[in-house]
């Protein structure tokens, strides 16, 4: 962490008191080598690792220019995923908070379109959202970018990776110059450098350490045969019984197939691959959020914008085809103060990667003993929540604090029980603790909610 202080910065004192009320004090690496350049208007080439407060760094930035009495799109933020998009449209909320009237919206596919025309006709000063339903609303017309002063590309190594160089370029052309331009990316193949040559003015190149301190992630390494990796996994998982744990697979039939496999061994899993749904996707991201779902078994490509603070591990089922990928999956562990574990499964036809791997970490590998086989008479564990869905959501203008108060109502369940609770369009979720799990769904399904019944079901690993 830099010593580096937040208060020695040229910002708006409405941003450094809400700084100093969300305990924002001390300047991460990534924010003390950034955030003058962007404040000073530089463009700005930032290279860091998934949890190093980039959001911070550029919605600092962005929010220090904006005037807010110019009601127009002044900054647009572009991220890969809809999950990331939310979460840097929250993150920039919370930093936002102490100045009033600014309107952050969030514009991504994979939910309907017509709600986002009639959001936009009301104007915003801050658009995040992900390329594809940005080049549809620009293309439209129903998007206008003529006062833009920032655009933020965030993990524009993922964005490449999952093919939407096209909509970005189609984006560009809408996009006035002059406009500052800020790039954030955890890698910098060269696909990076092209975007950064043509987009960008004399940008600044700043980097903290891509790899990851041992002392917030053990890394261990462990050699199998192809035909034991099953059984190697269940070993691992049943010797560290993480709360939340992702074994990340290379193609999505592995996927399903390692989900299947621990579920039949009695494990609380879900696969997350590109074939889902975007309602099931959804589902199983809040049941993994929750603690009520111990194990997501997930492809890179569907795992983008995952960002669980609390993460205890990730597993590599095998050493990924881009090496590259292995900082962003062991990135997902260890964050936010926390030591994570990072555990890699390889077969002796996998040497050559593990060599790769050895350079790339800058240190070499040494294989670790698997736990002993006799974990295996465990049998798999329970999370330590429950998801209830509930029927009813924003558009039913349910709160948090309906859900709360019908859970600890009269012969309710006790407050401490009660986890997170999610609002969706339609629907909502709150995660009870187990033991609690039958007497929070009977209190839903007999009581009212804001005077009306609503159905309410405890989601499992099988749905």
């Amino acid at each position: 962490m830099s010593t580096e202080s937040f208060s020695a910065l040229p910002l708006h004192p409405d941003l450094l008191a809400n700084l100093d009320s969300l305990d924002y004090h001390r300047m991460t690496p990534i924010q003390a080598k950034s955030l003058p350049p962007i404040l000073a208007g530089r463009d700005v080439i930032a290279q860091g690792k998934t949890g190093s407060g980039k959001t911070a760094a550029f919605g600092l930035g962005l929010l220090q220019q904006l005037e807010v009495k110019q009601f127009a799109v002044q900054a647009l933020v572009l991220c890969p995923t809809r999950e990331l998009a939310d979460q840097v449209a929250n993150e920039l909320r919370r930093l936002a908070r102490g100045i009033h009237n600014i309107k952050i919206l969030t514009l991504c596919g994979g939910v309907a379109f017509g709600p986002q025309i009639g959001s936009l006709a009301h104007g915003a000063h801050i658009i995040v959202g992900t390329p594809g339903r940005i080049e549809e609303h620009l293309r439209k017309g129903t998007l206008k970018l003529a006062a833009l002063r920032t655009l933020v590309l965030d993990e524009a190594d993922r964005m490449l990776d999952m093919g939407f160089q096209p909509s970005l370029d189609a984006i560009l052309e809408y996009v006035p110059a002059p406009r500052q331009t800020l790039l954030f990316s955890a890698t910098f193949p060269a696909g990076i450098a092209d975007i950064a040559q043509r987009v960008m003015q004399e940008p600044l190149q700043v980097q903290v350490e891509s790899t990851h301190d041992s002392g917030t992630i053990a890394q261990a390494f462990h050699r199998v045969a192809d035909d034991e990796r099953m059984t190697a996994l269940r070993q691992l998982l049943l010797q560290q019984r993480p709360d939340s744990a992702v074994v990340f697979c290379n193609t999505r039939q592995e996927c399903a197939a390692v989900a299947g496999d621990l579920r039949r061994s009695g494990f609380s899993v879900l696969a997350l691959h590109g074939d889902l749904e975007q309602r099931d996707r959804d589902r199983t991201l809040v049941q993994f959020a929750n603690k009520s779902l111990s194990v997501l078994v997930a492809t890179d490509v569907a795992a983008r914008g995952l960002d669980i603070d609390a993460l205890d591990a990730v597993i590599n089922y095998h050493i990924p085809r881009d090496l590259d990928v292995y900082i962003h999956r062991i990135g997902r562990t260890g964050r936010a103060g926390r030591r994570g574990l990072a555990c890699t499964l390889f077969s002796d036809k996998e040497q050559h990667k593990l060599a790769k791997l050895e350079a790339l970490l800058g240190q070499p590998v040494t294989p670790a003993a698997l736990p002993p086989a006799s974990v295996l008479e465990q049998p798999g564990y329970k999370p330590p929540m429950v998801t209830l869905e509930i029927g009813a959501g924003k558009k039913q203008k349910l709160r948090p604090g309906d859900i709360l108060g019908a859970l600890t109502g009269e012969n309710g369940v006790d407050g401490s029980a009660v986890g997170k609770i999610t609002l969706q369009d339609n629907c909502a979720f709150v995660a009870v603790a187990r033991a609690a799990a039958g007497d929070a769904l009977y209190k839903l399904q007999q009581g009212k909610l804001k005077g009306r019944s609503v159905r309410a079901r405890a989601l499992d690993t099988r749905d």
